[in-house]
């Protein structure tokens, strides 16, 4: 029943889905599937921001439901690059290695739809890796970890001991900046902190 639900989530993300439930909401999930190319000429930030919204209108019209939908994206930056998810080992070694001993943006876009409203947030964290061995990189895709993850590591596992500083927000590097989603959330209504 949908009124069993806070929100619809339009991802299949267990880590989003996860973090939502970390903030007491109940979610249905509707994952959508879009073509995630960047466009010509556009930025980083451009980039998130529009996957997101097409995210969460894709997951309106697509479920026809009533309650607000979240859609999301996150992308690994270095420069004016941004890094995806890797194709196979030799791709996501080349981008590990990129990533070794710099620092790197991690963006995530946090959009809400419902009926003619959509809103978004963007979230950007600083992250610095160690300087990585090639071996190791091997050795971490080996794990199975890196091969569905922006910029081929999940600092919620075993890449915590790649990261020398996170400055920003920690759950935006996971998926969902849990501050700027709570704002957004209750700009709909949805208030996270319920008074009895």
């Amino acid at each position: 029943m949908p009124e069993a639900y806070d929100l619809c989530l339009a991802s299949a993300s267990p880590r989003r889905l996860a973090l939502l439930q970390q903030l007491g909401l109940r979610c249905q999930q509707y994952p959508v599937d879009l073509d995630e190319s960047v466009l010509v000429g556009e930025s980083p930030k451009d980039y998130v921001i529009r996957l997101a919204e097409e995210k969460a209108t894709a997951g309106m019209q697509r479920s026809g439901t009533t309650l607000p939908v979240l859609g999301s994206d996150t992308s690994v930056v270095l420069g004016h690059n941004i890094l995806g998810k890797p194709e196979n080992e030799a791709h996501a070694i080349e981008m590990l290695m990129q990533l070794s001993g710099q620092s790197h943006q991690v963006m995530t876009a946090v959009a809400v739809c419902q009926n003619d409203q959509l809103r978004s947030v963007l979230s950007t964290t600083e992250v610095k890796f160690r300087t990585l061995t090639e071996q190791e990189c091997r050795r971490y895709w080996h794990t199975g970890e890196p091969a569905d993850k922006a910029g081929s590591y999940a600092i919620q596992g075993l890449a915590a001991i790649f990261v020398e500083s996170v400055s920003g927000s920690y759950s935006n590097v996971v998926g969902l900046p849990l501050f700027e989603t709570a704002q957004l959330l209750e700009s709909f209504n949805i208030q996270i902190l319920e008074s009895d």
